[in-house]
């Protein structure tokens, strides 16, 4: 990683895995419509990108380090001919961030020959790993999808999707998966339904299935449903075919209202703006303050700083111009720039701050190392006072389901009270959003979501292996076992 994209992910940034889509579309340029639809998926995940096609003889795969639009050149997709594909934009949750783990995968040769595109975390993927290595099946990456895929293709099962619910009854944690096969689509999601995922047509004829929803809007598909929890699609040229398995629990990352999902993107009948907008709104319900501008640090925040805005009738400024460019930038500062900081990420407006009282919105705070950045930015633009309102309750307990949240002991609300918390980042007074709050601002069931961030329960038992530590718990962890999982 180069220098000044160092110091911008070393932040509060809550980081996702992946974002995933499949097209089966024949007489449609399938590689450009992958490539339009991963470059609306692009907020999920930074560090490559990938296609792969089926012409229904052969599958071919595309896939390099980079952001979308550094991937792909003109003479790439027209290489990616057939009727079919898949897409995959990745950050990084299991596997380093190197040329060997960019997806999809192909995995497997002849009639088994099988592409794989994954968004998501498989918490007992060392024992699988572990199980197939001994059977035979050696591995290229350090990947979950290739344990995912060699899992599919051990089974003894003669049908395909039956192979696939195989591999489902045997993974343990979030995952949604698009698969590609010479004559098919498929698309699968765990039976939690922890990781979003939709299906759509396009013009008629074609089927997509995707991470999001803005994914469909940006190539002209029409919204049809969720894939449900539990649920595998299979999608041919006889049209799609459903193959359900209900569950009676449910569990998507509220992470997804919060920051990771577009605010155009629609989730469980929810527009995503709107639920950020309300959760502004309960903010300032919850935590009001006698101040003179509203700012949100942008983008994510910018609708829930709407919200508190209309709630409170103080006026929305933008106090805050992000340089979007920075956390891509391949120039190496000197060493003595390395302090800029979130000074590169962000720009005050001083003639909007000077002797303001300012309310500032934000999505979360994790470790708690930018914040002080941006509040000590404010203050310096002439800011009088600098009131932080947070639109999630504080985050206590680390994530095992494919989020990159920091350890247990760097998470900052684990470790201090309210009051040091303040005191630590700088700012006047600090108010979180309650959960109850939260909740009512998706406007959702509570037992829809998992909240082991917040709560430290978790919605399976989660098998952690890190270094010599290796233990299973669905409870809040005691401060000794918070310990060993920081390491």
């Amino acid at each position: 990683m180069d220098e000044v994209n160092s110091i911008i992910q070393s932040g509060d940034e809550v980081r996702e895995s992946c974002g995933i889509f499949g097209i089966f579309a024949p007489g449609e340029d399938i590689a450009r419509l992958t490539y339009f639809a991963l470059f609306a998926l692009q907020h999920r995940g930074q560090e490559s990108a990938g296609i792969a096609t089926s012409d229904g003889q052969k599958l071919q795969v595309f896939a390099k380090m980079g952001l979308v639009s550094q991937v792909f050149t003109e003479d790439d997709l027209a290489k990616l001919s057939g009727f079919i594909a898949i897409g995959h934009n990745r950050y990084s949750t299991t596997g380093a961030s190197q040329i060997c783990n960019v997806q999809p995968l192909m995995i497997g040769s002849g009639e088994d020959a099988l592409a794989i595109a994954y968004n998501g975390n498989i918490t007992n993927s060392t024992a699988l790993h572990k199980e197939l290595q001994e059977k035979g099946y050696s591995f290229n990456t350090t990947s979950d999808s290739e344990i995912i895929a060699n899992l599919i293709l051990s089974s003894t099962e003669k049908e395909f999707t039956a192979k696939i619910r195989y591999a489902m009854r045997r993974l343990q944690g979030a995952y949604s998966l698009v698969l590609l096969t010479k004559e098919a689509l498929w698309g699968v999601r765990d039976s939690l339904g922890m990781r979003p995922f939709c299906v759509g047509n396009l013009n008629g004829h074609g089927w997509v299935l995707a991470s999001e929803t803005c994914a469909l809007d940006n190539i002209g598909a029409s919204f049809l449903r969720e894939v449900a929890p539990g649920e595998i699609i299979r999608i041919d040229k006889n049209g799609l075919c459903e193959y359900p398995e209900p569950s009676d629990k449910h569990a998507l990352c509220i992470f997804e209202y919060i920051y990771f999902a577009r605010p155009d993107s629609i989730i469980s009948n929810r527009l995503i703006y709107d639920a950020r907008e309300a959760m502004g709104a309960r903010l300032a319900e919850e935590h009001p303050v006698v101040a003179d501008l509203v700012v949100g640090v942008p983008d994510s925040a910018t609708p829930a700083a709407v919200g508190y805005s209309h709630a409170s009738g103080i006026p929305l400024g933008m106090g805050l111009i992000k340089n979007r460019y920075m956390g891509r930038t391949f120039i190496e500062p000197e060493q003595r720039l390395r302090d800029l900081g979130v000074k590169l990420k962000f720009n005050p407006m001083r003639p909007l701050l000077e002797g303001k009282r300012v309310v500032l919105v934000d999505d979360s705070i994790v470790r708690g190392t930018t914040t002080p950045q941006v509040i000590k930015l404010l203050r310096g633009a002439g800011a009088k006072e600098v009131h932080m309102r947070i639109c999630a309750p504080p985050i206590c307990h680390p994530c095992f389901m494919g989020v990159d949240m920091a350890t247990r002991r760097e998470l900052i609300a684990a470790q201090k009270t309210l009051p040091e918390i303040r005191e630590t980042i700088g700012a006047d007074s600090l108010g979180y959003l309650s959960l109850e709050g939260l909740i009512k601002a998706i406007g959702l069931p509570k037992d829809q979501f998992c909240l082991a961030c917040f709560t430290g329960h978790y919605p399976l038992p989660v098998q952690l292996e890190m270094g010599k530590f290796s233990m299973e718990y669905t409870e809040e962890p005691s401060s000794s076992t918070a310990d060993n999982l920081a390491g």
